[in-house]
């Protein structure tokens, strides 16, 4: 499947792979953030079947990899990209996805199904993602969210 944004070249979504395994998705974080840096440990270790390849923004090439993301987008909000066709989910979205292919997250993923859960949980990662300076990490991460150009109206999906 090629992705292509209005007037921009087509893009092969890029496979993750870990040793000879492709991974399911891509879990892309701010590398700079400590909060960041704490919650991708937890992610790590509830991952024990090995569905996520989670990288730092920061690390070469990222940008390169998934060249539909905004560059802000990445200090923003965490990005879950779906390693077979390349489709991405941001912030409360994002965890949603997540919550789906991890061992027992439907016991937390149907929270999402109740009627205006998604809004209030994207209202709470907004302001978590504001304010996560206070929580712990550095002035770098006092960033107001820009309106994002690279979602759809399904909530944060490309």
């Amino acid at each position: 499947m090629k992705i292509a944004l209005k007037d921009e070249e087509a893009h092969e979504p890029a496979a993750s792979k870990s040793g000879d395994r492709v991974r399911r998705y891509t879990v892309v974080y701010d590398g700079d953030c400590k909060v960041c840096g704490r919650m991708v440990r937890v992610l790590d270790r509830w991952d024990r079947n090995h569905e996520l390849e989670i990288v730092s923004s920061q690390t070469s090439g990222v940008r390169a990899r998934f060249p539909w993301i905004p560059p802000r987008a990445y200090v923003e909000s965490m990005q879950v990209i779906r390693s077979s066709d390349g489709k991405t989910w941001q912030a409360a979205a994002g965890l949603e996805e997540l919550l789906k292919v991890l061992p027992k997250g439907g016991l937390v993923s149907w929270l999402f199904k109740i009627p205006f859960a998604r809004p209030l949980a994207d209202k709470f990662y907004g302001w978590f993602a504001r304010n996560r300076y206070r929580m712990g990490c550095g002035e770098h991460c006092a960033v107001r969210p820009a309106a994002p150009d690279h979602r759809d109206g399904n909530a944060g999906t490309r």
